[in-house]
């Protein structure tokens, strides 16, 4: 499908839209509206652009946001799912482990232990590429 320029950078703007307020209650006819079309229109422009729709990619930018919120400390599961979005503590825990594998519990507690190791032995995160570039001696406790 051959996509015009104007038609291009309209679907943008919605995305941009949507990178802007994915921690807000946003809809179909909200993002569309920004790319002046109708929503069924914007749905199958955008999904022919990105091969994903809309409201795929505004859980997309939610469950993003939310692993970053997650691997802080500090914020509750629930203020993480509030904080990016959702509605729902249960469906932010649906969806997340859906598209993760674990629940967003694990993956806080995944997150915790690898900053703590990074923090122990900080070597075992540079690239052995750089470590052999640069002749970082590896120590037995690092």
């Amino acid at each position: 499908m051959l996509i015009q320029t104007d038609t291009y950078k309209r679907i943008v703007t919605a995305k941009i839209f949507i990178d802007n307020n994915y921690h807000e209650t946003i809809n179909l006819e909200q993002i569309s509206k920004q790319a002046y079309f109708s929503k069924f229109h914007f749905h199958r422009l955008f999904t022919s652009i990105y091969n994903i729709t809309p409201n795929e990619y505004l859980i997309a930018q939610r469950i993003h946001h939310a692993k970053i919120l997650l691997a802080k400390e500090g914020l509750s599961i629930s203020d993480v799912c509030n904080s990016v979005g959702f509605e729902s503590l249960a469906s932010f825990s649906i969806l997340f482990k859906k598209r993760n594998g674990y629940a967003p519990l694990y993956y806080r507690n995944l997150a915790y232990l690898k900053n703590k190791l990074q923090k122990e032995q900080p070597k075992k995160f540079i690239p052995h590429c750089i470590i052999d570039q640069f002749g970082i001696e590896e120590s037995k406790n690092q």
